[in-house]
């Protein structure tokens, strides 16, 4: 897989998370977009608050959910369920994290990643419809180049005068005589 796809793909798994986030009522969710040259580890942080460690859990647990059920996806560690205050799922080309409120206030992790460009799922969902529906386009233009290139050079009209079918003369029938029908003669 390509390092663009392999983007595309990280940018589809975030999506989702940040929709299960939305559902289970996660707020002020967020989508960092890290510095490639910053951060070595991950591409983007997913952060959302709860407002109890139950919603908090719960959160967490429907993201897990979905990206294995949607994607086969699996976390390769998952930090601070037991507790609930910060709950972190390192999908390694990204990273949830589900905050109660104050713990958000208090760690401020947007802040501390000041060099990381921050979205809104809906602006996230915006750009990543854009980049599919260029890629799409690109590909939908190199195959119409292609079958343009392989299509033979059309005829133009004094091409199709100058090589007209020749007449296609008549199949000839052999006719033969009817010949008389023999009937029995009556029978005294």
């Amino acid at each position: 897989m390509s390092t663009t796809q392999a983007h595309e793909q990280t940018r589809i798994l975030v999506q989702a998370a940040a929709a299960a986030c939305e559902d289970k009522k996660g707020e002020d969710t967020r989508i960092l977009e890290l510095d490639p040259i910053d951060s070595g580890l991950s591409d983007f942080f997913l952060i959302t608050s709860a407002t109890n460690d139950r919603q908090a859990i719960a959160i967490a647990d429907e993201i897990e959910y979905r990206l294995k059920k949607d994607f086969g996806a699996m976390p390769h560690s998952v930090e601070g369920r037991r507790h609930g205050d910060w709950i972190l799922l390192d999908y390694v080309d990204f990273v949830a994290h589900v905050f109660l409120t104050e713990r958000r206030a208090f760690y401020d992790i947007e802040r501390l990643r000041k060099s990381a460009r921050p979205l809104t799922p809906a602006e996230f969902d915006a750009e990543l419809k854009e980049a599919l529906a260029t890629k799409t386009r690109a590909a939908r233009g190199k195959a119409t180049a292609d079958s343009e290139s392989k299509k033979k050079p059309r005829k133009t009209a004094i091409q199709k005068e100058t090589k007209k079918p020749a007449a296609k003369k008549p199949i000839a029938r052999k006719v033969t005589a009817k010949k008389p029908s023999k009937k029995s003669a009556p029978r005294a």
